[in-house]
């Protein structure tokens, strides 16, 4: 996703040296040219900064890769569907398998990556994505392939914020860090740029496995480099498993009823089985983190109208974004019979719209305060919703990239304002995990959001259906107007 629809820096908590450090690696003996001893490499400080380097290159490319998985496959949907007779049911999955392992584990993965250490649960997060994308490429059937996505979500959010804690292990110097900050997440937002592009193109020359298969060099690529990266220091942090556990039953329960319900039948026995699942793990999950001693979402900063509005806000512009996303996709391939080349390619002025928001979207929120940029933002994206209700399988391509314009903008105002709101008003030490409830919250939405519009777009035979469409997006406008009215009434004037 774009830079206002990644997760943010702050997902990650700051891995610093302590008790319980990894073992540090031997420092080589060398002899001066008179035979005295001296420890330490030989290239002295110059060292230090090609570690950086090298570090910093491998945490942007496993960014950049789980970043590219997600819009690239959205592309290549089509082409799975043909290939694996899959139904709108199981393009949903594919989606939502890896959104939701994404969301669900985004709130401990932090707390793992400082218990192990950054370097090796970077490593591990790497070697898993690596696997199970060639898993997603061998896959026979659409079971496995949802499987391995599965899988590979599970990667990524292992990845996110080891990635950024292993910059903050590299970077001892505050100015230095906040560059190698920017550039990690400029290359999120390239790589969503990138994603739709270099799937269609992926898809039209070799096929849809090959937008896994792409993941497979740029895994070992990261290994190699991270072999010359220091070991990482391990700090004690708190591991919630009861918590973990009823998060992933409740939002996989929520899932299968709103991507089954629009299939099977909302009544059917194991739609409202699902929706008794996710019930009662929510239940569950609200006591777990009421009696746990660190719970890793503390209900005290919930009841902070400030800390709960914003994760609201957030929730229902990704719902916006990612199902804005789904639904065009499938709308050029399957409704307009554009290639997957050209239907990424219609992606690429929306993508460079959102980067120049992003720039804009701060210094606008300094000059006129961050509330009334968030609420233009979701203003904006509930027009965009509207305004995509008009298109039909012969509007004009232009038209249609002028109807697109709002989805550009919306998202891209609001998220780095309500982001950093979010960050004033937590305690410094809550920031990590506020980050990372922030970010589960917003890629809930997005993996909802393709649920429920899966199930709409679905017509007769599994075509796609105009009237659908129109209902989802009728639908994602009236919940963003609703959090627009709540923000303007809810959250400080400042």
């Amino acid at each position: 996703m774009p830079s206002d629809s990644a997760p943010t820096p702050s997902t990650a908590t700051a891995t610093a040296p302590g008790r319980g450090s990894e073992p540090s690696t031997p420092r080589p003996t060398h002899r001066t040219p008179h035979g005295a001893r001296t420890g330490g490499p030989p290239a002295g400080p110059a060292a230090a900064p090609r570690r950086s380097g090298v570090a910093l290159v491998a945490s942007l490319l496993g960014f950049t890769v789980i970043t590219i998985d997600v819009s690239a496959v959205n592309i290549a949907l089509p082409a799975i569907r043909d290939s694996l007779d899959g139904g709108m049911s199981g393009l949903q999955w594919v989606v939502d398998a890896y959104t939701l392992m994404f969301a669900a584990l985004m709130l401990s993965a932090g707390a793992l990556a400082d218990r192990t250490g950054a370097r090796r649960a970077y490593t591990w997060g790497i070697a898993l994505f690596t696997l199970a994308s060639l898993a997603c490429a061998l896959a026979p059937g659409i079971g496995v392939l949802v499987a391995a996505r599965v899988a590979q979500g599970a990667a990524a959010a292992v990845v996110m914020p080891a990635s950024l804690a292993l910059i903050r292990q590299v970077y001892e110097d505050a100015r230095a860090r906040a560059r190698a900050i920017a550039l990690w997440t400029v290359g999120g937002s390239v790589a969503m740029a990138a994603g739709p592009v270099l799937g269609g193109l992926l898809t039209d020359s070799a096929g849809w496995r090959a937008v896994f298969l792409l993941n497979l060099p740029v895994g070992a690529v990261i290994l190699v480099l991270l072999v010359r990266v220091p070991r990482s220091p391990r700090r004690p942090a708190a591991l919630d498993a009861g918590g973990q556990i009823t998060a992933v039953l409740a939002l996989a329960g929520l899932a299968f009823a709103v991507i089954e319900g629009g299939h099977l039948g909302w009544t059917s026995g194991p739609v409202l089985g699902a929706g008794a699942l996710a019930l009662a793990a929510g239940c569950a999950f609200r006591v777990v983190e009421a009696r746990h001693p660190r719970p890793m979402v503390p209900l005290s900063m919930l009841r902070d109208r400030r800390v709960s509005m914003s994760l609201a806000v957030g929730f229902a512009v990704n719902a916006a974004f990612y199902g804005g996303i789904f639904l065009l996709g499938l709308y050029y391939q399957q409704l307009r019979g554009m290639s997957a080349i050209a239907a990424g390619l219609m992606f690429v002025p929306m993508a460079a719209v959102v980067t120049a928001t992003n720039l804009v979207s701060p210094r606008l929120a300094e000059r006129v305060g961050r509330r009334p940029v968030i609420v233009a933002g979701q203003l904006v994206f509930a027009g965009a919703m509207l305004a995509m209700l008009p298109l039909a399988p012969h509007t004009p391509v232009w038209l249609v990239l002028v109807l697109l314009l709002p989805l550009s903008i919306g998202g891209a105002l609001a998220v780095p304002a309500l982001t950093a709101l979010l960050m004033d008003v937590v305690p410094q030490e809550r920031a990590g995990t506020a980050s990372g409830l922030l970010n589960s919250l917003r890629q809930t939405g997005g993996a909802l959001a393709v649920a429920l519009f899966g199930g709409l777009l679905s017509g007769a035979g599994d075509g796609f259906s105009l009237p659908g469409m129109r209902i989802g997006l009728v639908a994602v406008a009236v919940l963003l107007l609703a959090t627009t009215a709540l923000s303007r009434l809810l959250l400080p004037r400042g």
